[in-house]
């Protein structure tokens, strides 16, 4: 080998040490830069729920993902507040609506805030509607639409039932009976349509101290559902648990799943790991079309649930 050979040779192998030596660093600077954190907006105010302790654990625990950067916008209840708020929704990849008027029709959004969020989700947003936010505003006909089924009166939309082989039933408008549910309870969810935020999730698994809801009801229109369980305590019948929505160019995720009731502090329904984790994947599956949260170790099972304990959690949270 001449020299100019051996000293090619040697610079060759020198660039290829180099180069696996680098690799591990490459490879985490390619990674930190596919990263991202989306930003999510929590929309509170008023509820016959606990919504500010809602606002403040759905908070931590998507942010505790490291995959969101979240702000919480509260509605003001005097009129002239009222009047002025419309955040602009375009700023942020999620809005996770936790607001709910079953209780008082009075208190809704202002319209121009309507508008905002209808265009939002049209034009490709994402919207979360978080336990009890589907039992709101029956009144708003294009928020029926985005949410696709909630808590409605029997004679207020269809409704969708599971039957015993698993396929949908829909009851018609006056057909079957208003929404409801019994008590809450252990529910098995089981896994209906394969989709990104369930991917790789067990064929069934165990949430705890979950309200199932029977009847429920809407346009049910541009729906899938993901899940579904077994209401044991009232109607025996299987119903809708979780279902998404495509309203324009935007998508929807609406569960019954997320109860949290005044006077309750981290309530095992929200230190289920199961939920937890679906809150995160489906809310980064709204604000990117994709999802990269992985499924923990303890995720549960079909036979399990699967509890954080309460010391996780933040040790100061707001409550009605």
């Amino acid at each position: 080998m001449n020299n100019f050979s051996a000293l090619g040779f040697r610079l060759i192998m020198a660039l290829l040490v180099y180069g696996i030596a680098s690799f591990p660093t490459l490879t985490s600077k390619l990674l930190a830069q596919q990263k991202t954190v989306s930003k999510a907006l929590i929309v509170d105010g008023f509820s016959n729920h606990d919504w500010k302790q809602t606002s403040a654990v759905i908070k931590w625990i998507l942010e505790s993902s490291g995959k969101f950067d979240v702000k919480v916008t509260t509605i003001p209840l005097d009129s002239a507040s009222l009047r002025s708020w419309n955040p602009d929704f375009s700023d942020y990849d999620v809005v996770i609506q936790n607001t709910n008027n079953i209780h008082n029709l009075t208190l809704t959004w202002p319209t121009q805030a309507q508008k905002k969020l209808e265009e939002y989700v049209k034009n490709g947003g994402g919207l979360y509607i978080l336990h009890s936010a589907n039992n709101a505003f029956p009144q708003w006909s294009e928020y029926d639409k985005m949410i696709g089924l909630g808590w409605r009166a029997a004679d207020n939309g269809v409704a969708l039932e599971l039957d015993s082989a698993m396929n949908l039933v829909r009851h018609a408008s006056g057909e079957g009976k208003g929404t409801s549910h019994g008590d809450r309870f252990d529910a098995l969810i089981q896994v209906m349509t394969s989709h990104p935020i369930n991917h790789g999730y067990p064929k069934s698994w165990k949430t705890v101290n979950t309200e199932v809801y029977s009847f429920p009801r809407g346009t049910a229109e541009n729906i899938e559902v993901l899940s579904s369980a077994y209401d044991s305590t009232d109607t025996k019948r299987i119903w809708p648990v979780e279902w998404v929505v495509s309203y324009g160019s935007g998508k929807v995720y609406n569960s019954s799943m997320g109860h949290l009731w005044h006077g309750e502090t981290y309530p095992e329904s929200y230190r289920c790991v199961g939920f937890q984790t679906t809150v995160i994947r489906a809310a980064e599956w709204l604000a990117t079309g994709l999802v990269t949260y992985p499924i923990p170790a303890n995720f549960p099972d079909g036979k399990n649930s699967s509890l954080k304990l309460a010391e996780e959690f933040p040790p100061k949270i707001p409550k009605l």
